[in-house]
């Protein structure tokens, strides 16, 4: 499940990333209106946060432009709690209005609910007899439940939300240090491919899932 998130807040959006990460999505963060529209270009998310303010022009001109690109939930993030920019926000388009300061646990569920009202909330990935339901957080190998720890489901995701193409050593160390709150080296980022490996291939020494491309990171097999 990956979220478009458009907050020109470092801190806010920073936390909320953290938070989202935490919760098993992943987070493409744009901080300005120029930023949100290049990275919506050619990319696909399951549901957009977009602040109401920008540096550069305001939420429901983002609001707009995900519409016409994608149907996806929107939910408007807003120090203001004014009636008319409620309005404004559903007239937009928007799925939900959350005002800040909002409360973690709240918005996790506003934004699972607007999942399922929208019939993204369940999205199983299929490779190798890998089977990954990202709605439940469930994985399975060839049928049986496969055990995962949170970093190690977050790594897993990392590869799922991102199937084309190779991924880089550093992309993933970024992705890891973000969910686990703390500094992941790269050491540690070698031991969690191998655990990871060890619960999800059937031949961990010669993997089909998780493929190592030398000289440049990782990529998805095609298993």
């Amino acid at each position: 499940m990956q979220i478009f998130l458009v907050e020109d807040d470092k801190e806010i959006a920073k936390n909320l990333s953290l938070l989202l990460r935490a919760e098993g999505f992943s987070v493409i963060h744009a901080k300005t209106k120029k930023e949100a529209s290049e990275k919506l270009c050619g990319q696909k998310f399951d549901l957009a946060l977009v602040d109401i303010s920008l540096p550069d022009g305001n939420g429901y001109a983002v609001c707009t432009e995900i519409r016409e690109a994608q149907d996806i939930p929107i939910l408007f993030l807003t120090a203001s709690g004014d009636e008319a920019s409620v309005v404004t926000g559903f007239n937009m388009g928007a799925d939900d209005y959350i005002i800040k300061p909002f409360r973690p646990r709240e918005l996790i569920a506003r934004i699972r609910a607007a999942l399922r009202k929208s019939g993204h909330a369940s999205s199983v990935f299929e490779t190798g007899g890998l089977s990954v339901d990202t709605g439940n957080g469930l994985v399975k190998k060839n049928g049986a439940e496969v055990f995962l720890s949170a970093l190690e489901y977050r790594l897993l995701l990392v590869f799922i939300n991102n199937p084309q193409g190779v991924i880089t050593r550093q992309r993933l160390l970024d992705e890891l240090w973000d969910a686990a709150g703390e500094f992941v080296n790269d050491n540690t980022l070698t031991v969690y491919i191998k655990r990871l490996r060890e619960k999800i291939e059937d031949d961990p020494g010669d993997p089909e899932i998780i493929l190592t491309v030398r000289g440049m990171g990782y990529r998805l097999g095609r298993g």
